[in-house]
């Protein structure tokens, strides 16, 4: 079968367009068991963890890496901590790798690619900055992968930012600054070409609904795609949408405050692959990996 025909099949029975199958979500959390539960630590090769996504291809793996200044990498672990395999990124440098995404593949829907972000931009002065897109591994097995370079500019000038984000459906992707006083502006992301420089459009600002709600350091969408997950320095903000619409719409529903542990350097946060849980990360090794587990329905 043709991909083109593929991807005529899945659209008709409803399913994503991705050749690797449909985001497969146990369902949506109605609220999450507090407090979160401590399942690991933050080991030695991720010391200054910045981002993660959960695997679509391997149960039970999560991607991480490193921010600036760190090998340019991207690394496989389990929700424990422990490294299964690293893989350097071949041919290829960054300035601020701030967070990872997840989703079909530009130009190549029927593939899952990882992103990973260049997108730190502490003085905001650079006039351009970059995604990496890699063809997810299927074998855990350390050794070089290769990218495609994917740059853009900010249609309104340049903008510090840690949080990226993968629509699971259409691979559209979007960005969320990192600002003091408020969760960040939300950009949409267009004209991502090898051989040109795409565009990031602004989209809305993200106002949290109450206490301090600031500084965005990380986020990641739900496998069934109606929600979104933003982690700051002090909490974590669930948007809830409903089930068709993009990334946009989600975000500018009113975020619901659920568990996120106070951490030394609270960046990294991932749904867990079907969707009934997620993980949250820090920087420092040994710092303690916890899952936030979703309520079990009440007994009638």
């Amino acid at each position: 079968m043709t991909h083109a025909l593929a991807l005529v099949v899945l659209v008709l029975l409803g399913g994503s367009a991705w050749a690797d199958g449909p985001e497969r979500a146990e369902g949506a959390c109605a609220d999450y068991v507090r407090p979160p539960v401590r399942v690991g630590a933050t080991p030695a090769a991720l010391r200054e963890l910045s981002g993660l996504v959960a695997s679509k291809r391997n149960p039970g793996i999560f991607w991480g890496h490193n921010d600036s200044e760190n090998a340019f990498e991207v690394i496989a672990l389990r929700a424990s901590g422990e490294v299964v395999s690293v893989h350097r990124i071949a041919g290829a440098s960054a300035l601020d790798i701030e967070d990872v995404a997840r989703g079909p593949c530009h130009g190549r829907p029927l593939r899952t690619c990882l992103y990973l972000g260049d997108i730190g931009d502490n003085f905001e002065m650079r006039r351009q900055v970059q995604l990496f897109e890699i063809d997810e591994p299927t074998a855990l097995e350390t050794g070089p992968v290769t990218t495609r370079r994917l740059a853009f500019r900010y249609e309104d000038g340049a903008h510090n930012a840690e949080a990226l984000l993968a629509d699971p459906r259409t691979g559209t992707l979007w960005v969320v600054t990192k600002r003091l006083d408020d969760l960040g502006r939300l950009y949409r992301l267009e004209n991502l070409d090898a051989d040109g420089v795409g565009r990031a459009v602004f989209v809305r600002r993200l106002r949290a609904p109450s206490g301090f709600g600031a500084l965005t350091t990380g986020g990641d969408s739900h496998p069934d795609a109606a929600r979104v997950l933003l982690r700051t320095y002090t909490g974590v903000w669930e948007f809830r949408g409903r089930p068709g619409e993009d990334v946009g719409a989600i975000l500018a529903a009113e975020p619901v405050e659920v568990p996120g542990p106070r951490q030394p350097q609270s960046e990294a946060i991932a749904y867990e692959a079907n969707g009934s849980s997620y993980v949250v990360g820090s920087e420092q090794v040994g710092a303690p990996i916890y899952r936030v587990l979703c309520e079990p329905p009440a007994a009638d």
